[in-house]
């Protein structure tokens, strides 16, 4: 008779069933259980905001073992992750096992850990608890609104602004500062200014720098040297001064080191010590909290890696403060524990800051044990936290006013150097967006001068500079901006900066986020129409709301009732909202950045083809694009967001529809922009016959649409074209344009062309060379007796396979497709044969696809938990279970599964 410990991953239930012994049995649930079915009703705000809740497959397989390993247990122990979603977890599984009347004489408890180590888990099975409702009440606040929000506002984005995506609760603020930082950049306007330096010498010889900041008695500010004539002025009257020390001023001062890392503050490190994006830190310091095999051994290194606090358990700090003592010496050892509070806004759970779980396991050592990305990030949580229990660094601060004999011009110098580096042996904190000068002013050492010194005088320079725009959201400073503001949790910001990239929102370009013209569409829609819910305070008032919750201070149906109230009614408001009221608020909303003031002052949305139009926003069936206001006549557009795939030649066609001249045919060819980039067209539509169009074909990458020329449109609509007669096979190979880019092909077989491949001039010796490949993986048998077509033998994704026509029948794992005859490929075809699923799409293997591997990817939560992959499903199986959603809720109702989508509380 064993008791049972339900943990969420396999890694920790197989280290954690090591410690427990032969008594434990420790099972994973995998993430979730269950979830809120991706579709409509799932949150039912006229019933108490019930849910009802539905169980994957995934899901059903992990209860099922539970139960099975319930037979004869009298305990169960849920030791989900400590903190809100582990908590939801928990009480998911025990409501599916009460429901399913699974836990009758069980008594079930609740037990954390901060760290996978043997001590701290044998303390938490000795002292367990009771589930904390407030907790899990604030999850299904959250749960519920996330819901909401994603599945009522982003159908009127897809209704109003085609083209979009999703629109989230906090990823909507997310990409809003991204927008609102870049419209600071393109309004900003730099100011001029210089600065004086000087070159002096001690009286002992020694070089330093000065920089002039008084001049005729006046104290220069940054602005007042705005132009060469005024630095000239200056540069000449410091060149023409006797100077000596007026003044040294020094002083002490106490650099005190940083608190050890919460989640937010690790991200922020990791992005600007390692380049380490948000998701690879927390994905890397997962693996560090389950459990690296160090001698056979599975060891927590890290403790949990989802948190706000910054203090440290009494005997973590007693290690800490022993092992400074004794690696780098006592006067690095403070006369007291350093105790740390958190500043930040809307701290959630009071867990421990994210520390090593042994100090004696240095990097040093562990390195031969972990993957460089482990190793860094190990070093860096490591090394932080010892830091946070040492000594404070103190340094001396100098500064040195030099004087010309006339009292008419002031340099000052300063400097200063660490008297007791203390925690700046092992540790400095990275910075973000700091001005490098100042800094390297303020750093740098002076040599020893005292008052009335005498100080010879070097080279002066008069330097130009420009005020600079605020610097773009790096992820280190966006995740910084976000808790500063309070929104969102630590856990959620690695998901939503992955969300706005996946969605096409954002690119990220020098570890630099630019928003895309969608995600600015996105934004100014929000912000036109919904401009309460996409307002940080809002969003961070909500976020305590929240918190409160958790905290017993909130009944959490009076804050979704209210929040819902105000936001139906809002939704209620767009619905008899014009298309065309739409695009006018987003056109003036917008115009500055699509329309920007040229330089030769002429109207900025003067039409460029036609000269009398004007260009203005407007939204189509793919998105939004920029056209003429004479459209049908103009046709003029402009794409907002180019295809990645195709450069620069999107944007290449400057004139609007262009006229070639005339095909054989005596048709005009034309050069147009249609949704998915320029293409040539060969005539117009017949008004009588809208079934009939004109022949077209797509404008390749490496042909500009301004400079294409009559014969090559009139071959590009020509293809495909015969390029010649296969020398050894005897049959013609003909080149042509596809979805995926130029190809030759020869029967059924299809050979890629690489980009730099001319589809109008490539020769056989080329498409002989690119048919070779796909050649070598196909055998012709010889004729089918019936019909006379080939029966052939092709290596296929799941392995060799005999086809004829669009039939197909796979071959037996021992053959070999080189030994199978025209008998065996008959027979197989007869008895295992079946046609093609799809017209057109290339054979493969009829073999059932049950043992195929899945690729692992990890759906995110709204804490950022990692779901177990999902398999791929059987032919048959049960109908998934739902039930209300209250945290005592017994009734179950019973519906079919939707398809599987992610939602937007996945990853927001």
């Amino acid at each position: 008779m064993t008791d049972v410990v339900v943990v969420e991953s396999p890694a920790k239930a197989k280290t954690i069933n090591k410690y427990l012994g032969e008594n434990y049995t420790v099972l994973a649930s995998f993430g979730h259980v269950r979830d809120l079915p991706p579709k409509d009703g799932s949150v039912k705000p006229d019933e108490g905001f019930a849910m009802v809740w539905e169980t994957d497959e995934r899901g059903s397989r992990q209860i099922a073992a539970i139960a099975k390993a319930l037979r004869g247990a009298t305990h169960l122990y849920l030791a989900t992750d400590p903190d809100r979603e582990g908590e939801a977890i928990s009480w998911h599984v025990r409501s599916i096992l009460e429901e399913k009347k699974l836990l009758k004489g069980i008594e079930v408890q609740r037990v954390t850990f901060n760290e996978i180590t043997k001590s701290a888990i044998k303390a938490a099975m000795a002292h367990p608890r009771e589930l904390d409702f407030p907790l899990i009440e604030a999850y299904l606040a959250r749960r519920a609104l996330d819901y909401l929000v994603g599945f009522t506002l982003s159908p009127v984005l897809w209704r109003k602004l085609p083209g979009s995506r999703s629109a989230g609760r906090v990823q909507s603020v997310a990409l809003r500062l991204i927008c609102e930082r870049e419209a600071e950049i393109e309004i900003f306007k730099p100011r001029e200014y210089w600065s004086v330096l000087a070159r002096m010498t001690t009286p002992a010889g020694a070089a330093f720098t000065a920089r002039l900041t008084h001049l005729d008695g006046h104290k220069l500010d940054q602005f007042d040297l705005n132009n060469e004539a005024s630095a000239m002025a200056a540069r000449a009257a410091v060149e023409a001064g006797d100077f000596g020390v007026e003044k040294v001023e020094r002083r002490k001062v106490r650099r005190n080191p940083p608190p050890p890392f919460t989640t937010s503050t690790m991200q922020q490190e990791a992005s600007r010590k390692l380049g380490m994006g948000a998701q690879v830190a927390m994905r890397t310091a997962q693996q560090l909290y389950e459990g690296i095999d160090i001698g056979g051994e599975t060891v927590g290194l890290i403790t949990y890696m989802r948190t706000d606090g910054v203090q440290m358990a009494g005997e973590a700090i007693s290690a800490i403060r022993g092992h400074i003592g004794h690696s780098f010496g006592e006067q690095y050892v403070p006369d007291k524990p350093r105790i740390y509070s958190t500043k930040a806004k809307n701290a959630q759970e009071a867990h421990e800051a994210i520390r090593p779980t042994d100090v004696r396991r240095t990097p040093a050592d562990m390195a031969r044990y972990l993957s460089p990305e482990q190793k860094k990030l190990y070093d860096l949580v490591w090394k932080r936290s010892v830091a946070s229990q040492m000594q404070s660094a103190e340094l001396d601060q100098v500064a040195v006013d030099i004087v010309d004999r006339q009292k008419r011009v002031t340099l000052r110098a300063t400097g200063s150097m660490i008297a007791f580096d203390g925690f700046l042996k092992l540790y400095s904190e990275g910075r973000d967006d700091s001005p490098a000068k100042a800094e390297d002013e303020q750093d740098r050492m002076l040599p020893a001068m005292k008052e009335r010194d005498a100080i010879g005088r070097g080279e002066v320079t008069a330097d130009q500079h420009f005020t600079q725009p605020p610097p773009r959201y790096s992820e280190a400073s966006l995740v910084k901006k976000m808790e500063e503001i309070g929104i969102g949790r630590p856990s959620t910001y690695a998901s939503i900066l992955t969300v706005l990239r996946d969605r096409n929102y954002v690119q990220l370009e020098n570890r630099r986020f630019i928003p895309e013209d969608r995600g600015r569409l996105v934004t100014a829609f929000l912000t036109s129409f919904f401009e309460r819910y996409v307002d940080t305070q809002f969003t961070a008032g909500l976020e305590e709301q929240l918190d409160d919750i958790s905290g017993g201070r909130a009944n959490w149906r009076d804050v979704m009732s209210a929040f819902w109230s105000d936001f139906s009614h809002a939704v209620d408001q767009t619905k008899d909202l014009k298309i065309s009221d739409v695009i006018t608020a987003l056109d003036a909303d917008l115009s500055p950045y699509f329309f920007p003031a040229r330089e030769d002052g002429q109207d900025p949305r003067l039409c460029t083809a036609c000269n009398t139009g004007r260009l203005g926003l407007k939204l189509g069936r793919y998105g939004a694009f920029i056209g003429c206001s004479n459209y049908p006549t103009c046709q003029y557009t402009r794409k907002l967001v180019a295809d990645p795939k195709e450069g620069d030649d999107a944007a290449a066609l400057k004139d609007g529809m262009r006229v070639l001249g005339a095909a054989p045919t005596g048709e005009d060819v034309t050069v147009r922009r249609g949704p998915w980039g320029l293409y040539v067209q060969q005539g117009e539509p017949d008004p009588e016959d809208k079934k009939a169009k004109p022949r077209r074909a797509t404008i390749p990458r490496g042909l500009d649409g301004d400079k294409i020329t009559l014969e090559q449109a009139v071959g590009l609509l020509s293809l495909p074209r015969i390029v010649g007669i296969h020398p050894e096979l005897g049959e013609p190979i003909e080149a042509g344009l596809g979805r995926f880019g130029p190809y030759v092909k020869m029967g059924a077989v299809y050979g890629s062309l690489d980009k730099d491949d001319d589809v109008l001039t490539v020769g056989l010796n080329r498409a002989v060379d690119a048919l070779a490949k796909k050649l070598a993986s196909i055998r012709t048998i010889g004729p089918h007796p019936k019909d006379g077509e080939p029966v052939m033998v092709r290596k296929g994704r799941f392995g060799p396979y005999v086809q004829h026509g669009s039939i197909v029948a796979t071959v037996p794992r021992a053959h070999d497709m080189n030994d199978v005859t025209m008998e065996e490929a008959l027979t197989l075809l007869t008895e295992k044969g079946k046609p093609l699923k799809a017209k057109g799409k290339k054979a493969t293997t009829t073999r059932k696809p049950a043992a195929r591997k899945t690729k692992a990817k990890a759906a995110e939560s709204e804490d950022g938990k990692e779901a177990a992959p999902k398999k791929a499903a059987p032919k048959k199986k049960a109908a998934p279970k739902k039930t209300a959603a209250k945290p005592a809720a017994k009734k179950t109702t019973t519906r079919k599964k939707a398809a599987p989508a992610k939602t937007e509380s996945e990853t927001d």
